[in-house]
């Protein structure tokens, strides 16, 4: 993906402040939903926790871990998105965003819908680090499964 002049440097402005400055990073001790995320190839680890509301919206999520700033700063983008949404929108921004990761364009709209978290488009320049963006996204999309199967 070619950006114009000056993009790239906002996406990694972006990324670098979600690194250094991680929204809602911590733990929840009474989390409905919990998985734990670990790549093993470069030890970035996330562990994600989810608060659902009466109405069964996300209305807590917080997040530790360590690992590279792609890893960090796109679980922080996640969870800044997931406040307010239904597991079934949960899964869909999911599927959006492995989709981005895959190659899929996105459009004008989409981007603004996305926010942030399209900064992490540029990842897709770097195959190796696609993984580290993903480590937070599949880490919720385990943690709705299980709490699926458990629920059910």
């Amino acid at each position: 993906m070619q950006t114009p002049d000056g993009l790239d440097d906002l996406y990694q402005e972006i990324i670098i402040d979600h690194y250094k400055s991680p929204r809602n990073k911590g733990t929840l001790a009474h989390a409905d939903l919990r998985s734990e995320g670990f790549n093993p190839f470069c030890g970035d680890q996330v562990i994600l926790g989810l608060g659902l509301g009466a109405d069964g919206r996300i209305d807590e999520v917080a997040f530790e871990g360590q690992g590279c700033s792609i890893s960090q700063a796109s679980a922080s983008m996640l969870t800044g998105q997931l406040k307010g949404m239904s597991l079934d929108e949960a899964e869909a921004l999911v599927k959006t965003f492995k989709g981005i990761m895959a190659g899929d364009e996105l459009s004008d709209e989409q981007e603004e819908e996305l926010g942030e978290i399209a900064a992490l488009q540029g990842v897709r320049q770097f195959p190796i680090r696609i993984k580290c963006a993903l480590l937070g996204w599949t880490t919720l999309q385990d943690a709705i499964a299980e709490y699926r199967k458990t629920h059910a």
